[in-house]
């Protein structure tokens, strides 16, 4: 029996793959027959990725995404090494708590350039005609609840994740005629290695208010990982230019 959410056949890049959400969802698409290629700029933590996905069809990419001009020659490297990409998801990022008055215009280019431009400019490769999956190619920009609604001193954070959003509606329409699919994923409080031993979890009393801000309380990584198999999946076919909210129904208040 066909399963339309089976990523059999299909080779996915895979952006903070050294980690968190990005490291769960390169070993999730991996298990569900995808070609992973694991990118970020920590070679060993890629190896620990990679560790826990079976097989020796997946490579690890270490690159500085940052480096535009390094990503083109990678992006076409890789190509020729496995074949037409068939998906992106773009989980690489940085984030901030800075109140408005401590914004520096520094901080403010170092986010965009992390958050935004990175994740466009390798996109924009991987849809370069004969880099992408003529039957069909996913674009997955990660973003946030924060492109959505507002929190204390997350301005900057909050404005990348939404420009990802509007990019994506743009870039949906524009590459819908290439069979190429762009959506986002907007997350609400993941628990992940790095999240736990941050403030807003490690203190019991703000982990209490954070988990009463989402109705089913914290999410975990297989939560954003399974919504990306399904963009990834021929289940998902007919979804583009979409943000998608996987967060325990924060946002629904």
């Amino acid at each position: 029996m066909n399963n339309p959410f089976s990523l059999e056949g299909k080779t996915i890049l895979v952006t903070g793959a050294s980690s968190g959400i990005g490291a769960r969802c390169a070993i999730d698409c991996a298990t569900m027959g995808a070609r992973v290629v694991l990118i970020a700029r920590n070679e060993q933590r890629l190896q620990e990725t990679l560790s826990q996905m079976g097989g020796e069809r997946h490579i690890v990419l270490p690159l500085d995404l940052t480096n535009v001009e390094l990503v083109v020659t990678k992006v076409k490297e890789t190509v020729k090494q496995v074949g037409p990409i068939a998906g992106v998801i773009n989980c690489a990022g940085v984030s901030s708590v800075t109140p408005l008055k401590l914004i520096k215009e520094e901080d403010m280019a170092s986010m965009m350039q992390a958050n935004v431009y990175s994740a466009l400019f390798l996109t924009k490769e991987v849809c370069r005609m004969g880099n992408y999956d003529k039957k069909g190619t996913s674009i997955i920009f990660l973003s946030s609840i924060m492109g959505l609604v507002g929190e204390n001193a997350k301005t900057m954070y909050s404005l990348t994740k939404g420009a990802l959003q509007s990019a994506a509606r743009s870039i949906a329409i524009e590459l819908a005629p290439k069979k190429i699919r762009v959506n986002c994923i907007a997350p609400g409080a993941i628990v992940t290695p790095i999240n736990e031993k941050l403030p807003h979890m490690a203190d019991p009393v703000k982990r209490a208010v954070l988990e009463a801000k989402h109705p089913l309380g914290l999410g975990q990584t297989t939560d954003i990982s399974n919504a990306c198999i399904y963009l990834l999946s021929d289940a998902a076919r007919w979804v583009t230019g979409q943000v998608i909210a996987v967060d325990g129904g924060y946002t629904a208040k």
